[in-house]
C-alpha cells in the first residue's frame, strides 16, 4: 500500500487568475485549433469540443448542429453496428468509438476519427486492441481510453493511439468513484496526461467533469486538446428520449438503463452509472452559443487571442483549501 500525498485537483478546486490584456472584445478570440496527429499524419481544424458517445447525446440531430459550429460528434455506440449512414455530412467532424470487439466495424466507417472506448484502459487486452486497430487502420486518426495517468497515456500512444481519452469517474452520471473507490481528480489528470502525450507529439481528450463553460476553459487551460461533454448537451431537442412533464432522461453508459436498452446484463457486472431526469432545455444551438461565449470571454480575461495560447496565459489559483496557492501552467 502506498499513499501519494501530492495535491491533486478537480475543476472545482481552482480558478484562473485574470491578467492585463490588450484585447478589446471577445469577438477577437479564435476558438479553432489545427491539430496534426502523430500516427495518421492527418490534420484536423475546428473547435475541439466533442459530444460524448452516449445514447441520449450522440445523435444524428446533435451532429447536424455541432457541425454548424465546426465541432465534433461522437455517435452513441449503438449506431456503429448498422446506422452509421444516419450521420450525414461533415465526416471529418465525426469520431466513431467502439469496444474491443468492434474493430471490424470501425474499419468500415468513413470519418475523421475512430477510437476504442472502454471504462478501464489499463488492461493489457486493451493495449493489444489499440495495436490491432492501428495495424488494421494504419492511416486512421485513432483515439483510445479511458486512462488518468501519464504512464498509461504514454503506453497507449506508443501502441498506436493519436489521441488518449482522459477521465475515470468524473462524469455527472458516472458512479465509478463511488462503487469502486477508483479515480483521479480530473484537472490533475488532464495536466499530467497532456504533458505526457505532448512529449510524444500526441493529443488528449478531457472526458467528463465539465458542468459549465468555465470547466471547459479549465480543461483547455490545463492542456487538453479536445474536451468531451455529455451532461451539458443533455436535455435538448436534439437528444434522444421523450419529454415528460418538462423533463428528459439522461443516463450513464454503465447504468441499469443502458444495460437494459442494449441487453448487456451479466452475472458479474453491476451498474456503475445512474439515470437522472433533467429539465428540457430547448434547442442545443442556444446552449452551444452560450458555451462558446464563456470560453471567448475567459480568453479575454487572460489576454489569450486564441484557444491555442490559452494554456500559456493561465495561472491557476487553488480556492478550496485553507491557503490559496498559485500554479503557473
Amino acid at each position: 500500500m502506498l499513499i501519494n500525498e501530492e495535491i491533486k485537483l478537480d475543476y472545482s478546486d481552482v480558478l484562473i487568475r485574470p491578467k492585463r490584456s490588450t484585447m478589446s472584445s471577445r469577438g477577437e478570440v479564435n476558438l479553432e485549433r489545427t491539430h496534426k496527429f502523430l500516427w495518421s499524419k492527418k490534420e484536423w481544424s475546428g473547435i475541439p469540443i466533442m459530444s460524448a458517445n452516449m445514447d441520449t447525446v450522440g445523435t444524428p440531430s446533435m451532429h447536424t448542429v455541432l457541425s454548424k459550429h465546426n465541432m465534433v460528434t461522437c455517435p452513441a455506440r449503438h449506431y456503429l453496428k448498422n446506422s452509421t449512414k444516419e450521420f450525414k455530412g461533415k465526416e471529418d467532424n465525426i469520431c466513431w468509438f467502439g469496444g474491443i470487439d468492434e474493430i471490424d466495424n470501425l474499419k468500415e466507417v468513413q470519418s475523421g476519427f475512430i477510437g476504442l472506448d472502454v471504462a478501464n484502459g489499463y488492461t493489457i487486452r486493451f493495449v493489444d486492441a489499440v495495436k490491432k486497430l492501428r495495424e488494421k487502420c494504419p492511416d486512421a486518426t485513432i483515439a483510445a481510453g479511458n486512462v488518468v495517468t501519464a504512464d498509461m497515456t504514454q503506453e497507449l500512444v506508443l501502441a498506436g493511439a493519436d489521441i488518449v481519452k482522459v477521465g475515470i469517474g468524473p462524469g455527472s452520471v458516472c458512479t465509478t468513484r463511488i462503487k469502486t473507490g477508483i479515480g483521479y481528480p480530473q484537472l490533475s489528470a488532464v495536466i499530467e496526461c497532456a504533458d505526457a502525450a505532448h512529449g510524444l507529439n500526441a493529443h488528449i481528450i478531457a472526458d467528463g467533469g465539465c458542468v459549465s463553460s468555465g470547466d471547459i476553459v479549465k480543461a483547455f487551460a490545463g492542456g487538453a486538446d479536445f474536451v468531451m461533454i455529455g451532461g451539458m448537451l443533455a436535455g435538448h431537442d436534439e437528444c434522444e428520449g421523450k419529454i415528460e412533464n418538462g423533463f428528459m432522461e439522461f443516463y450513464g453508459m454503465a447504468s441499469e438503463s443502458a444495460m437494459d436498452k442494449h441487453d448487456n446484463h451479466n452475472s458479474y457486472r453491476g451498474a456503475e452509472g445512474k439515470t437522472v431526469k433533467i429539465p428540457h432545455r430547448g434547442r442545443v444551438d442556444d446552449t452551444i452559443k452560450d458555451i462558446l461565449s464563456g470560453i471567448r470571454s475567459a480568453c479575454t480575461y487572460v489576454g489569450a487571442n486564441s484557444l491555442r495560447t490559452l494554456s500559456k496565459c493561465t495561472t491557476f489559483v487553488r480556492v478550496n483549501n485553507t491557503h490559496n496557492t498559485i500554479y503557473e501552467h
